[in-house]
């Protein structure tokens, strides 16, 4: 018996929830709303940029990295559109923009592409989606995940394999073999840009830039990432049907505007080729037919943490559901 995946925008289109004519007005791109937004999103960089630079003698310098840290790690948002291509209208800025957001936040561009389009395959389907996040074993299982450790250690540890010539065997399923020389020359190119840009900042002096500006922000600023990451399907049933796999998480302006609306991730996952900038339109048709969370990302962590206590039936208990076929 093999899994025949729900197709959401399809179903969507057959129960007359959406329109062909107003899915095709929501698939519009354009070049300007993201030029703005990041014109923004610089601002708030130079911003936090000067705050760590006038607090460096100073213990206001760990909340000025955090800042700074907070805007970095939202770059992978930024990057999430940019594999989707639904930036910007012109082709190559979103590869050119999504290379340097993942050169950034050390996740190759290519390699995050072909394991995307299997995470919107099989989306929270165990053994199947190479980017589901389990539901944690227990209270201290979750704060670790939130620490960030453990991702920046599977992170690093990628790079490092593919550099090496090697894949896993969850890799080996969602890319080509076409690819893979490509996959691994990036992981090279990648080590080896760092280690130059590293040498170049120690012979002129200047070691503590990379330090205080990028990589201590990064790492102060990922657990908020995770914090954002596990409400985007964890604790939500396994199953192929978008309605119950995926959760809308209903938070302010701020957390949208650094998220790219992502926030709005099931309508995202009902129909990925839709601008983050129609996304909230698109959200106001779908949000009687999918999980909406009014609390915002603590909604979302306090069922999470309802499962952990024992107050929920654990999501991974039940048994996975999926259409057959």
């Amino acid at each position: 018996m093999t899994v025949k995946i729900i197709t959401p925008i399809t179903q969507a289109l057959s129960e007359g929830i959406i329109t062909r004519q107003q899915l095709r007005e929501l698939m519009q791109r354009s070049d300007a709303p993201p030029v703005k937004r990041l014109g923004l999103w610089a601002l708030l960089l130079i911003i936090s940029s000067s705050l760590i630079w006038l607090s460096r003698d100073n213990f206001l310098i760990g909340p000025a990295m955090f800042i700074q840290g907070v805007l970095l790690v939202h770059l992978f948002a930024l990057q999430h559109e940019c594999v989707h291509y639904t930036v910007f209208k012109t082709r190559y800025l979103n590869e050119w923009v999504g290379n340097l957001c993942g050169w950034i936040i050390l996740l190759p561009n290519l390699h995050f592409r072909y394991e995307h389009c299997d995470h919107h395959t099989f989306t929270h389907l165990r053994g199947k989606d190479p980017e589901l996040i389990p539901l944690p074993k227990s209270l201290v299982g979750y704060f670790w995940y939130l620490s960030a450790l453990p991702y920046w250690y599977g992170r690093i540890a990628s790079i490092l394999r593919h550099s090496l010539g090697k894949l896993t065997d969850e890799d080996k399923r969602f890319i080509p073999v076409t690819e893979r020389s490509i996959i691994y020359r990036d992981a090279r190119l990648m080590l080896a840009s760092y280690a130059a840009l590293l040498a170049f900042c120690v012979v002129l002096g200047v070691w503590e830039v990379l330090l205080y500006f990028w990589l201590l922000p990064m790492a102060l600023g990922e657990p908020v990432m995770r914090y954002i990451r596990l409400t985007e399907h964890v604790g939500r049933p396994h199953t192929a049907d978008m309605k119950h796999n995926t959760r809308t998480t209903l938070v302010s302006a701020p957390w949208r505007f650094l998220g790219w609306n992502m926030n709005y991730h099931a309508a995202h996952h009902y129909a990925s080729s839709v601008p983050y900038h129609a996304l909230p339109r698109l959200h106001e048709l779908l949000k009687e037919h999918v999980h909406v969370e009014p609390g915002g990302y603590w909604g979302a962590h306090k069922e999470i943490l309802a499962q952990l206590t024992g107050r929920q039936p654990r999501c991974d208990e039940m048994p996975q559901q999926a259409t057959q076929e």
